[in-house]
């Protein structure tokens, strides 16, 4: 059983990190981008510093909505999984089971952007 639950929580850690490669990606590119729009600014280049920090700006919404959905989930799950425990306590095993169950729908949906 022990062996089941390792293997579970290594397949949630893969799916986060997925996830966050993905949001790193679209910050690394607003950064880019951004860094070309300043380096034109400061050269006098005002259509392209407009061009490049659109393309910033599309791409820092696009990693803030992911980390934004990838917290409420994560948050849900917590919760769930909470509640899971007292219900577990008290010898309420469906009970619990149901809330696991939630927050592993949670925690899956945290790590897909």
């Amino acid at each position: 059983m022990k062996s089941l639950a390792s293997t579970f929580i290594i397949g949630i850690f893969a799916l986060f990190m997925s996830a966050q490669a993905n949001a790193e990606t679209h910050t690394a590119q607003a950064m880019e981008h951004a860094g070309m729009a300043q380096a034109h600014g400061e050269d006098g280049h005002a259509k392209v510093l407009v061009k490049h920090a659109t393309e910033a700006l599309k791409h820092a919404k696009k990693a803030e909505k992911v980390h934004a959905d990838a917290h409420m989930h994560m948050t849900e799950g917590v919760k769930h999984l909470e509640e899971a425990i007292i219900h577990g306590e008290k010898g309420h095993a469906k009970e619990a089971a149901k809330h696991t169950e939630e927050a592993i729908s949670h925690i899956r949906q945290s790590t897909h952007p």
